[in-house]
């Protein structure tokens, strides 16, 4: 644990060194001298303090790590409110999403040793569980790592308030794993995805995932304050999640752990950084190659060139400057980890509050670090112009009619019929029901018709065992291909812990 002592006119360096000499402090602290308004991260200190207290957020987290050396660390607030435990740099933080370049980087240890090859169907791994719906065997473990397999948008938080347990990786795969787009067509940022590729993991491996991850990433690493759902022992050292009012959320599993399940320190990810940053850190050991290294920062299916992801992370151009990144964010949940490849410099910002599943925002914060570390850093970054509010919908001609087909949900299909009318109105009849999608903006998007892909929201449900466990909405996401429409039905629940995808097909009616 780092001691930090600010000091201030009325307090000279001496005094300070004298307090280091004859405090005891325990065995794994240590100390940290600066003067108030003469350190360059005074400015990103305020501004976190302000962000905090502004946000009501229990606490933040940050180490930044440059030319191969982490240049400060601190933490403020508390990693647990009931019980008064201050958050440390040592404090071990759900990292949510910014899981997925420590899966990718399980992945590159086991196509390196000739494990896995990545231009491989994924389901050459599979077992029980297969890949199914349009063309598997182009469904490759590369596209899993890039997002451009095919697979549908899904997320599974598993309460510890809940009595619904965890479904086996095969039978996720079994009922959700179906590509709902050729794969190559587009980037669609999929967790099951990274789901997938832990059970890839596991059976190639022979071990579980948190076993191989812990003892083949974190442990060659250094990074002793990591884990795979740190269980019994750990509860100390790890900071709880809560929601806007800070309430505390229950621990969460999950049924796809690769994209979401580690918990690291903000000293320990800024060591997998540094390492990702091809530094050599005494007592690391160098589990991939520099080649692996840059292709995992810069290898992406060249046939989405819009896509900005690699093989397990963001990698971007904002403001002249190069972006390899990645965030993470659910309920509690706030995490950002970035590299900047040609600065040698790395930021790692976590947070323990978040009211929804976007987590809480912290490119800001993020963006002041760096100011601080790297000259000439620009003031502000590029910002897109928000887009426009959403016209009214008008269809094209082409969607115009009736559409029938099916929702496979539960291994049943499911009758559905899809109304479009010429003057915007949409309307669902399922289960016996007529529904009308909303017209109105939602978080989820709007009903909309753009690329040839159908938006639509309903205040509709799937009766399924697995959408019994919260109310939900159904939104359909539906690609016009001449007279058929297909893709996805997704039943997002209400509480926000679950998005299940269900594959639905329709045919225009003449």
């Amino acid at each position: 644990m780092r001691i930090v002592i600010r000091m201030n006119k009325a307090m000279p360096v001496f005094a300070c060194l004298v307090l280091s000499a004859v405090i005891p402090f325990p065995k794994g602290f240590d100390l940290m001298i600066y003067a108030a308004g003469s350190d360059r991260f005074e400015k990103a200190r305020a501004f976190i303090q302000e962000k905090i207290k502004k946000e009501g957020l229990p606490s933040i987290s940050i180490a930044v790590a440059r030319d191969g050396k982490i240049i400060w660390e601190e933490s403020w607030g508390l990693a647990n409110i009931e019980k008064r435990i201050p958050a440390t740099p040592r404090t071990m933080y759900s990292l949510a999403s910014a899981t997925k370049p420590i899966t990718a980087t399980a992945v590159m240890i086991l196509a390196e040793r000739g494990l896995v090859d990545l231009d491989a169907p994924a389901s050459r791994y599979l077992g029980d569980g297969q890949l199914t719906g349009y063309q598997p065997l182009a469904a490759t473990v590369r596209r899993l790592l890039q997002h451009t397999a095919g697979l549908p948008m899904h997320w599974n938080l598993i309460g510890g308030d809940e009595a619904f347990p965890r479904p086996a990786m095969d039978e996720t795969i079994r009922r959700y794993g179906f590509l709902a787009a050729p794969p190559g067509e587009a980037f669609a940022y999929s967790n099951l995805g990274y789901g997938v590729l832990e059970r890839i993991i596991e059976r190639v491996s022979g071990r579980s995932y948190k076993d191989f991850v812990e003892r083949e990433v974190f442990a060659p690493l250094g990074m002793d304050r990591s884990a795979v759902l740190p269980g019994p022992g750990r509860e100390a050292g790890v900071a709880l999640a809560y929601g806007a009012r800070q309430e505390p959320f229950p621990p969460f599993d999950f049924d796809h752990r690769g994209a979401s399940a580690a918990f690291c320190s903000a000293h320990d990810l800024a060591r997998f950084a540094m390492f990702h940053l091809q530094n050599s850190l005494p007592g690391q050991k160098k589990i991939l190659s520099a080649k692996a290294i840059r292709s995992m920062q810069s290898e992406k299916d060249p046939q989405v060139p819009a896509s900005i992801y690699s093989l397990g992370w963001s990698s971007f151009v904002n403001s002249k400057i190069h972006f390899v990144s990645h965030s993470g964010g659910m309920l509690g949940v706030g995490a950002r980890l970035t590299l900047l490849p040609e600065k040698d410099s790395a930021c790692v910002v976590l947070a323990n509050g978040a009211p929804t599943m976007e987590g809480t925002e912290l490119w800001d914060v993020e963006w002041e670090i760096l100011k601080a570390i790297v000259p000439g850093f620009p003031e502000s970054p590029e910002i897109p112009p928000p887009p426009a509010a959403p016209a009214a919908f008008i269809p094209p001609d082409s969607l115009v009619g009736i559409w029938q087909g099916n929702v496979h949900a539960n291994n049943a299909d499911l009758p559905v019929q899809l109304t479009i009318e010429n003057t915007g109105q949409v309307r669902l009849e399922l289960d016996g029901q007529e529904n009308v999608a909303l017209a109105v903006p939602t978080p989820l998007g709007s009903l909309g018709f753009s690329d040839d892909i159908l938006l639509a929201p309903f205040l509709a449900g799937l009766k399924t065992p697995d959408t019994a466990r919260s109310p939900h909405i159904l939104l359909l996401k539906l690609k016009l291909r001449g007279d058929k429409l297909d893709g996805v039905a997704s039943a997002i629940a209400m509480n926000q812990r679950f998005c299940y995808p269900h594959r639905i097909e329709l045919a225009r009616q003449k």
